[in-house]
């Protein structure tokens, strides 16, 4: 499962992304009070900021899934296509969220859920 360990890094470091892209370039971010900053920001800022919080949700859920499926004596290789899976779809996920594409961005985070199940119930 190395490139298991390798993509729970990755999604550990997509929020932190987010957040780069939601205040990247912008000229009156305020360092001082960042979440009232984020909350009046407009179009991709806050689109961005909402791909962030939902990046902390979807971590929390594949780490688990993965931890679940390393204790059941999953197949190593199935959970690193999986965990694949999981990461370009957050990838994916991510760029339609900032784009505003709605519809792909939902068939996106439907693709990560159905891969972190599929990790999670892959034990034996």
């Amino acid at each position: 499962m190395t490139m298991t360990w390798w993509c729970l890094l990755v999604t550990g470091f997509m929020p932190i992304v987010c957040a780069g892209i939601s205040k990247w370039g912008a000229s009156d971010y305020d360092n001082g009070n960042p979440r009232e900053w984020l909350a009046r920001q407009e179009g991709y800022r806050r689109r961005a900021n909402a791909a962030q919080q939902n990046s902390w949700e979807a971590f929390l859920w594949f780490a688990v899934a993965v931890l679940v499926a390393m204790q059941t004596g999953a197949d190593p290789s199935r959970i690193d296509g999986l965990a694949m899976l999981f990461v370009a779809s957050r990838v994916l996920y991510i760029a339609f969220y900032v784009a505003d594409r709605a519809t792909l961005r939902s068939l996106a985070w439907f693709a990560g859920l159905i891969a972190t199940v599929t990790i999670f119930a892959s034990g034996t």
